[in-house]
C-alpha cells in the first residue's frame, strides 16, 4: 500500500516549514541559545504545521534526529479528545514527575487540547504554575478561545496562519514534479485555493487528481472539488441581473442535476460577486449584491440549502414597477379624456367631431410592436430623458439599470453620460447598446442625437462615500480582510 503525500512530505526539520517562518525562526534561536520554555502553545487552523513543529521542536530540544517513524520513550504524544477525562490527566500528571529514560527532557505534546473538561483543566494548571525541571508541555489547538485564560497565560504562545495560496501552489508544483504528476498550473492554483491555507488538504487533493487521465486540467479539478464550471456560474448570475426568473431556475436546477451541491454554487458565486465588486464591475446594483453575498453565507446551514440558493437569487433580482408593456401614446391619452368629457357635457356632436379628428391625426402615426411613439419634444432636459428610462425599463431592464447611474449632460444633439466606473461606461458604448438608446431616445424626442460615454473620477469619489458602509459590510462578511 502506497504511502499517503501528506506524510511522504511531511517536513523533517524547522527549516523545511514553508509559510511559518515567523514561528519557525524564534523556535530554532530559542533552541541554539538554551532559551526553552516549560509550556509551549500552538493555535491556529488544521493542516498548517501545528502538530509538525511540535514533533521536530521535541526532538531538537533533546538533540535528536527526526523522521515520519520517529519514537521515543521520552517524547509522549496525547490525543485530548480521547484523553480528556480527570482520572486520564491525574494519571498523566503522576507520570510526569518521572524523570526522563534517556533523554534530557520529557516533551508532552497535547493535541486539540481545548478538548479537555474544565476538570482536567484545573488538575493540569498547578502542573503549569511548577512544573518539573526534566518537563517541557506543547500544546496545539484549533481553537484556542476555548482555552481558560488561566492556562493560556502559562504558556508561550505561537498563532500559526493559513499559508498564501501561491506558496502552496508552489510546493505542490515541487511535489508534482517529484511524484512525476502532470498537472496544469491553473489546475495546482485552484487546488492551492480550495485547500483554504492548509498544506495537509491541498496535498491530499493532489494525492487524489494523479488518479484523473494527465496531463491534469482545471476542469478535472473541479470535477473532485464538486466545483460547478465557471462559465455556468457566470450564466446564472447574469440571469439574475437580467430578472429572468425562469432562467435562475432552470440554471440552479441543472447545476444541482449535474451533481454540484448548493452550497458549492452559492460558494462560486460569492466569489465571483466579490471579484466583480473589487473589480468595479459588478451587473447588479450594490445594495442588491451586498444582500446577496450576505445571504449566500447562510446556503449551508440552511434546513433545505437548495431551495434557499433559489430564493437567495430570486430576491436578488434588480427591482421592477408593476408597468404595462405597452406605453400608451399621447393621442389614446386624449381619448379617454374626450370620453370622460362625453359623458360629463350635452354637446355630443362636439365631442365626436374631436374623436373623429384625433382617428385622422393618428393615421401616420409611427407604431412599434411593444409602443407607440408619444408627442415629439423639441429639446431633451430632465422630464423627456425620465421618459427614455420608462421605455428601457420596459424593453431592456439590464441596459436601464446601468443607463440610470449616468449623470446626464444635455448639449443640443449630444448627450453625454458620465459614469463612476469603467465597466458601465464600456458597456453602454458598445454599439448594439448605443443603437438601443438611440432608438429610445428617437421614439421619445423624435430627434437622433449623438451620445458620449465617459468615466467621471469625480462621481467615483462620491459613489466611495456613499458605499463606505456597504463595503464595510463585505469586509466582515469575509472575516474582516483588507479589500485590495
Amino acid at each position: 500500500m502506497g504511502q499517503a503525500l501528506y506524510r511522504k512530505y511531511r517536513s523533517m526539520s524547522l527549516s523545511e516549514i514553508v509559510g511559518q517562518e515567523h514561528i519557525t525562526k524564534t523556535l530554532d534561536q530559542a533552541v541554539k541559545s538554551g532559551r526553552i520554555a516549560h509550556a509551549y502553545l500552538f493555535t491556529g487552523p488544521k493542516g498548517v504545521g501545528k502538530t509538525s513543529i511540535a514533533r521536530i521542536l521535541a526532538h531538537d530540544i533533546n538533540g535528536l534526529d527526526y523522521s515520519d517513524s520517529s519514537s521515543h520513550m521520552d517524547i509522549i504524544e496525547i490525543d485530548a479528545a480521547s484523553n480528556r477525562k480527570l482520572e486520564e490527566t491525574k494519571a498523566l500528571i503522576e507520570k510526569v514527575y518521572v524523570a526522563p529514560v534517556s533523554a534530557r527532557y520529557k516533551v508532552y505534546i497535547i493535541d486539540e487540547v481545548h478538548m479537555l473538561t474544565s476538570d482536567s483543566f484545573n488538575a493540569l494548571l498547578k502542573t503549569l504554575e511548577e512544573p518539573p525541571e526534566h518537563v517541557i508541555f506543547i500544546m496545539a489547538t484549533t481553537e484556542a478561545h476555548k482555552l481558560p485564560e488561566t492556562i493560556i497565560s502559562r504558556t508561550q504562545r505561537f498563532a500559526f496562519k493559513p499559508i498564501e495560496t501561491q506558496k502552496i501552489a508552489g510546493h505542490l508544483n515541487e511535489i508534482a514534479k517529484k511524484e512525476k504528476i502532470k498537472i496544469n498550473s491553473d489546475a495546482l492554483e485552484l487546488i492551492a485555493e480550495h485547500g483554504q491555507g492548509s498544506f495537509r488538504d491541498s496535498i491530499s487533493l493532489l494525492d487524489q487528481a494523479a488518479n484523473f487521465s494527465q496531463p491534469i486540467t482545471a476542469n478535472e479539478v473541479n470535477q473532485l472539488l464538486g466545483v460547478p464550471p465557471r462559465i455556468a456560474v457566470e450564466e446564472l448570475i447574469n440571469a439574475v441581473s437580467e430578472g429572468s426568473t425562469n432562467q435562475i431556475i432552470t440554471k440552479i436546477h441543472d447545476l444541482i442535476d449535474q451533481g454540484y451541491p448548493s452550497t458549492s454554487i452559492s460558494s462560486s458565486i460569492a466569489k465571483s460577486l466579490r471579484l466583480s465588486l473589487i473589480n468595479n464591475e459588478l451587473r447588479l446594483p450594490n445594495d442588491k449584491a451586498l444582500s446577496l453575498l450576505a445571504n449566500l453565507l447562510d446556503v449551508g446551514s440552511a434546513s433545505n440549502p437548495d431551495i434557499y440558493l433559489e430564493i437567495c437569487l430570486l430576491k436578488a433580482q434588480p427591482e421592477t414597477r408593476n408597468i404595462s408593456p405597452t406605453i400608451r401614446s399621447n393621442q389614446e391619452l386624449k381619448k379617454d379624456e374626450i370620453k370622460v368629457e362625453a359623458t360629463k357635457g350635452n354637446d355630443v356632436k362636439t365631442q365626436e367631431t374631436k374623436v373623429s379628428a384625433i382617428k385622422d391625426e393618428s393615421k401616420d402615426s409611427p407604431v412599434t410592436k411593444q409602443t407607440k411613439a408619444p408627442k415629439k419634444v423639441t429639446e431633451l432636459d430632465e422630464t423627456s430623458w425620465s421618459e427614455v428610462l420608462a421605455l428601457l425599463r420596459t424593453t431592456y431592464n439590464t441596459l436601464y439599470g446601468v443607463v440610470r447611474m449616468a449623470k446626464v449632460e444635455f448639449d443640443n444633439d449630444t448627450i453625454k453620460l458620465k459614469f463612476a466606473f469603467m465597466f458601465h461606461k464600456q458597456r453602454v458604448s458598445d454599439p448594439k447598446n448605443q443603437a438601443i438608446l438611440n432608438d429610445a431616445i428617437q421614439k421619445v424626442s423624435g430627434k437622433e442625437v449623438k451620445i458620449i460615454c465617459m468615466v467621471d473620477k469625480e462621481l467615483l469619489n462620491v459613489e466611495k462615500k456613499n458605499e463606505e458602509n456597504k463595503i464595510e459590510t463585505i469586509s466582515s462578511i469575509f472575516g474582516g480582510g483588507e479589500l485590495l
